[in-house]
Formats: structure tokens, C-alpha cells, sequence
């Protein structure tokens, strides 16, 4: 299996709504953007799938390790993956010390389970998917560094998204990734989310983190020039994914503690045509 059918195998067994805005693309970018992906996939699962955090220090580590690979021409990657990424940086001169910022992502999960105030938050948010939209604008191309804007602030929109769908299952790992302010102004304790006990109290606090996610989904829109819409349809097709799932989980009441919402393949594949169609 050469390196990009590895990549893109992991995206579809992912079965990820980004894996259908990817469809659309040229080969290389398909390609670029499918390495992207997969290289996220695996230092996030190094974190979600090792119960010994040494272990998942050392590989992290040795992903760090991989992606110094990257910048020296006497080394060469060994993983599938980072062999991808050095193609996909060749072509598209993605930044390796941004790729190293998404590892600092997941350190992050390594190091923190409880986030003081969303300024620590948007920290790891920026980390775990604003610098994945900077690298994601890369691969799309623009014409406009006003893009980079638009690009970012959609990384932090889905990735605030993707915490209001999973807040159940993080929990589940002893994880919370709301605001403990914002826990203690909406009165919800902490073992009301570990025990999942819905509440008109988690309800509200829900509410409001999703108005957060509208604002940044808004903000991102107003930043993307026109003159760059076209290229970058790929993120905005996430985004009308990511919109729509959010609908979903606000018109059924924000139930995220004991199941995850997701939409049908059928209505990504349709909300990803519509979105590129419309251009």
C-alpha cells in the first residue's frame, strides 16, 4: 500500500464528515489534504487510545521526531503518513512547525483534562484545529492572506462544534473541555457531566456554547474574501456540515451526554454538493 492509499484509507474508515468535502478536489489536493487528515488521526488517537500516559509521551515524541524527518534531507520519514506529509509539503510548502503545533494540541490533552476559562481553551482549540485550517488554506490555495483569517477562525468554529457533540464521550474519559467558569455560571457541577445528568441548567449552558460556535462560524464567513470563496470551497463545505449537525443537536436539546449526534452519509453527501455547487 503506497503512502497516500494508506492516508486515504484512514480518512475513509474514519468515516469523518470532512472526508466528504474531500471528494471534490484535484488529485493532488485530495492527496495533500488526506495526509493532513490521517496525520491528525494519528497523533489524536495516540492520546485517546493509550491508557499509560509514558507511552503516550513516547510516541508523541516520536511523531515530533518524524516530522523533524521533514526538515532534514539526511533523515527519511518511516511512517506512512509523515512520507505523505513531505509530498504534500512539497507541493503546498506547509509549515512543519504548524504540524508540530497540532502535536502540542494533543500534549495538551496529555497535560490538561479541565480548562479553566475559554481563554485557556481557545488555546487548545487553535492548537487542535486553527492551525489545521491554516494548513487546510494552503492546500485549497488562496490569492487574498486575508483567507488565513477566515481559515482559522473556521478551524476554532468546528473544533467548538466537535465539543458540544462529544461532550458525552469525553467525559467518558474523564475529559471536559467547557469552561469550569462557565460550568459555575450556569450552575452545572462537574458530576452532573461525569454521570450524565441532563439538566434545563446543562441545557443553557449548551445554548450558550453553541451561540459561541455561530459567532465564529459567522466570523469566519465575513473574513473569507470573495475573490477566494471558489478555492476554499472544500472548508466551507465542512462548515455547512458542522452548521447542520449543530441544528441537530440544538433541536433535539442538546442530549449530548449519552449519545453522539451525527447526520447520514446521504445528507453530508447531499449538503457537500449543494455547498460546492453553489461555489
Amino acid at each position: 500500500m503506497s503512502p497516500d492509499d494508506y492516508c486515504a484509507a484512514k480518512v475513509k474508515a474514519s468515516g469523518s464528515s470532512f472526508a466528504a468535502s474531500f471528494r471534490f478536489l484535484d488529485p493532488p489536493r485530495r492527496q495533500a489534504i488526506n495526509a493532513l487528515y490521517a496525520f491528525c488521526r494519528e497523533v489524536d488517537d495516540v492520546v485517546d487510545e493509550c491508557s499509560d500516559p509514558a507511552i503516550a509521551q513516547a510516541k508523541l515524541a516520536w511523531w515530533r521526531d518524524e516530522l523533524g524527518k521533514l526538515e532534514d534531507p539526511r533523515r527519511k520519514p518511516e511512517h506512512p503518513v509523515t512520507q505523505a506529509l513531505a509530498a504534500a509539503r512539497e507541493r503546498f510548502d506547509l509549515p512543519v512547525e504548524q504540524l508540530e503545533e497540532i502535536i502540542d494540541g494533543m500534549q495538551m490533552d496529555l497535560d490538561l483534562s479541565r480548562y479553566a476559562d475559554f481563554a485557556q481553551l481557545q488555546l487548545y482549540c487553535h492548537r487542535a484545529a486553527g492551525v489545521v485550517g491554516l494548513l487546510a488554506a494552503e492546500i485549497f490555495g488562496y490569492t487574498d492572506r486575508r483567507t488565513l483569517k477566515y481559515a482559522h477562525t473556521l478551524g476554532l468554529a468546528l473544533q467548538l462544534t466537535n465539543i458540544i457533540r462529544d461532550v458525552g464521550e469525553d467525559a467518558r474519559r474523564n475529559r471536559i473541555y467547557l469552561p469550569q467558569d462557565e460550568l459555575a455560571r450556569f450552575g452545572v457541577a462537574e458530576r452532573d457531566i461525569l454521570n450524565s445528568r441532563h439538566s434545563p441548567e446543562f441545557a443553557a449552558l449548551m445554548a450558550f456554547q453553541a451561540q459561541r460556535a455561530r459567532e465564529h462560524y459567522e466570523r469566519a464567513f465575513a473574513q473569507l474574501p470573495t475573490a477566494d470563496r471558489k478555492a476554499q470551497r472544500a472548508g466551507l463545505v465542512m462548515a455547512a456540515i458542522y452548521r447542520t449537525l449543530l441544528d441537530e443537536i440544538e433541536r433535539d436539546g442538546f442530549l449530548v451526554l449519552d449519545r453522539r449526534t451525527s447526520l447520514p452519509p446521504a445528507r453530508k453527501a447531499w449538503l457537500a454538493l449543494k455547498t460546492w455547487l453553489r461555489g
